[in-house]
């Protein structure tokens, strides 16, 4: 059997979150293929606690852990970390220098989808469209008449580089815009200024399986706050799931070409989750990917493999096996 290292914690807002995806993750493998220990990362410490309560600590030099005097080496690593460092690249570059394979997105694609705006312009080249933006580096001087003229008010603010609307900010006034660039750069040294786009919040899953891409589902996303904010995200009883949406067979057949597009044209791979929004003119406007989407109870992307009728421990073992032959 494969011995698999499942990565949880994490050095974000999204620690918890990753917590519980691991759990999750860690409940539903295939214990006849698969042999997981759980690793837990947090800051420079990475370790696996025994049965018996005993911490060990990971040897970075080859990712391995010594248990009664004997060297356990991972066939592979199941990438269950949101925000940094796992969702970001930086894991997946360690991985590659060491050779050692791992599910999901690669490095390249991993950096380039967390940073929002780099990752907007990406998408608009693929003719999706996406709202109006600015883009500052912390030090810039941010004209608020600027952000007036191009985003107009209200518009969000947000760290370019973090996950789960962690730092985000509905700005609804030149008054409230100070305030709001300061949260953000408490996350990140980059920041994005985006247009708000009035209209029906939705995300579609997209994953490959048996070796082609597939778009999963259309979920829309009903939340009882002003946006889908990080309460609204995992505080039960702020938001309602509806799986398929309710929507158009044309439009879900277009919001399935612009996620199938996207994922193959970033180089996407594992299972990731595309956010968009719908406006009353019926445009859907991309927001964000993420590439590695919960996996909770509360979580969408297992909601969207129970509707199609797919086995989610079979996703996971594909998703391994996908891994095993990078």
């Amino acid at each position: 059997m494969k011995k698999i290292a499942l990565m949880t914690g994490g050095n974000s807002g999204e620690y918890e979150i990753s917590l519980k995806t691991a759990k999750n993750i860690m409940e539903m493998l295939d214990k006849s293929l698969f042999i997981p220990y759980l690793i837990h990362l947090k800051g420079n410490s990475w370790s696996y606690t025994h049965t018996d309560g005993r911490v060990i600590e990971i040897d970075k030099n080859d990712f391995t852990i010594s248990l009664d005097g004997e060297k356990i080496a991972f066939d592979a690593v199941f990438i269950a970390i949101h925000g940094n460092p796992g969702e970001n690249g930086r894991l997946q570059a360690y991985f590659d220098m060491i050779d050692l394979p791992y599910t999901g997105c690669d490095m390249l694609s991993s950096a380039l989808t967390f940073n929002k705006y780099y990752c907007n312009l990406t998408v608009a080249a693929l003719d999706v469209p996406i709202s109006r933006s600015l883009h500052f580096f912390k030090g810039d001087v941010i004209s608020s008449q600027q952000v007036a003229d191009v985003c107009q008010f209200p518009c969000f603010v947000k760290p370019c580089n973090s996950g789960s609307s962690v730092g985000v900010t509905k700005v609804h006034n030149e008054q409230e815009l100070n305030q709001a660039v300061e949260e953000a750069f408490r996350y990140d040294s980059q920041l994005m200024i985006e247009k708000f786009i009035p209209g029906r919040e939705v995300t579609c899953g997209v994953a490959k399986i048996d070796g082609k891409i597939r778009a999963l589902a259309v979920t829309e996303i009903k939340s009882k706050k002003e946006y889908y904010d990080f309460e609204a995200k995992y505080t039960p009883g702020f938001l309602e799931l509806v799986t398929p949406a309710e929507i158009s067979t044309e439009m879900r057949d277009t919001i399935f070409k612009y996620s199938e597009r996207i994922f193959k044209e970033l180089g996407c791979a594992g299972v990731v989750r595309i956010d968009y929004i719908i406006t009353p003119q019926g445009i859907p406007y991309f927001l964000e990917i993420n590439t590695i989407p919960g996996q909770t109870a509360m979580s969408i992307v297992p909601r969207q493999i129970k509707y199609l009728g797919l086995d989610l421990t079979q996703i996971y073992t594909g998703l391994i096996e996908e891994a095993l032959e990078k």
